[in-house]
């Protein structure tokens, strides 16, 4: 039986609207955590997370998957091993269908969260329903945003019938959020976590964060007023 490695499948760098750079972020993760993989997942482009892993491949034990984050118009859908950006502003199903069509796993980022905020000219949230409605090859039923232990829940209890491959990442706009929350997996590559995916083999999981980094993350929140931040 191999052993068990551990990914952050939900990251994002200042080329959307994260703090890190792409460099900074691999470097932490690399440095400070007990990531054997992240995604990297910026708002609507590939561009931070195609450098991420550039410079992981250079100078780094960490391997990095090209993943997206993607605003479609019935909420936000992660997409990893993606090889080109998806297009946002599509429907969940033509978005799903287009990180399909490229090769790329399709996962319903925190999809009970709701809020009124608004980033560009829609309403931030997840898919809600939906996730069970179409193809997601998982559900995100751990996401390291403070305050999201009610959305994790009612994912968990969705994902209980449902019995897709569930995954942990951190939603990190700052570097202490890193591999906060995690999903395990047989193996220690992407494509050993593939394929624990496509056989629902995956474990998500949490830790909890230091003061410092709760402090950190309302500083975020308030400055980009995108999230809500919740201790």
């Amino acid at each position: 039986m191999p052993s068990w490695g551990r990914a952050d499948l939900h990251t994002h760098t200042n080329a959307s609207d994260g703090w890190p750079t792409p460099l900074e972020l691999v470097d932490h993760a690399a440095r400070r955590s007990r990531l054997d993989v992240i995604a990297v997942t910026d708002h609507d482009t590939i561009e931070g997370a195609l450098r991420a892993a550039e410079h992981a491949a250079r100078r780094s034990r960490l391997q990095v998957i090209v993943g997206e984050e993607v605003s479609s118009r019935d909420g936000h859908i992660v997409g990893l091993f993606l090889e080109r950006a998806v297009k946002p502003g599509l429907s969940a199903a033509a978005t799903v269908h287009a990180i399909h069509e490229q090769g790329g796993i399709a996962v319903a980022a925190h999809p009970f969260w709701r809020t009124q905020r608004q980033r560009r000219t829609t309403p931030v949230h997840g898919v809600g329903w939906l996730a069970a409605e179409l193809g997601f090859d998982a559900i995100e039923v751990e996401n390291a945003t403070p305050g999201f232990y009610v959305f994790n829940q009612l994912a968990r209890r969705l994902n209980m019938g449902l019995g897709a491959a569930e995954t942990g990442g951190s939603d990190a706009h700052i570097v202490d959020a890193v591999g906060r929350a995690f999903t395990e997996f047989p193996g220690k590559t992407p494509a050993a976590l593939r394929r624990a995916i496509e056989m629902g083999e995956t474990r998500a999981g949490r830790r909890r964060y230091r003061a410092v980094g709760l402090v950190r993350y309302a500083a975020w929140g308030l400055n980009h007023q995108r999230y809500v931040v919740a201790v």
